[in-house]
């Protein structure tokens, strides 16, 4: 039986381990597609970053990652989910999101990733501060993101 392993955490994951939990008693799945997503440096500014802060709802995340993974296997056809997110203060090159997927078949692992990555951006309750040379700003949700999520 497929299940969903949903972490938010403040301590940095092991993507090995978290992709291992992917394939962890799934025999069906052929496919495993992971994505990780990382703290990179701004981009449209001279501003250096010196860390991201992420802040989130305790017990509401959780659960908006786990809807958002239970619509990702109302449209396709999937093995184990496994979604880690990071939260507190994270330097530049950290690893801040893991999304791993199993299927049977490729391309509903890259597509439900992909899914489960762009309705992430969009409705999970998390806040995002950026800390750099030109002080603290708290970022806005993108119109790109909210772009992407409605390509669904």
């Amino acid at each position: 039986m497929a299940v969903t392993q949903v972490f938010v955490q403040t301590d940095n994951f092991d993507i090995g381990y978290l992709s291992e939990q992917v394939r962890a008693g799934d025999a069906t799945s052929g496919a495993i597609v992971t994505f990780t997503g990382i703290v990179r440096e701004l981009e449209g500014t001279d501003d250096k970053l010196d860390a991201l802060f992420l802040e989130h709802y305790p017990g509401m995340t959780e659960k908006a990652l786990e809807k958002i993974a239970d619509q990702a296997r109302e449209r396709w056809e999937l093995g184990n989910i496994v979604i880690s997110h990071r939260v507190g203060r994270l330097s530049l090159n950290e690893n801040i999101v893991f999304i791993g997927v199993g299927s049977a078949h490729r391309v509903n692992a890259f597509e439900a990733a992909q899914f489960i990555m762009d309705y992430l951006k969009k409705d999970a309750p998390f806040w995002k501060k950026e800390i750099s040379s030109a002080g603290e700003e708290w970022v806005e949700q993108k119109d790109s993101d909210l772009d992407a999520a409605a390509t669904w």
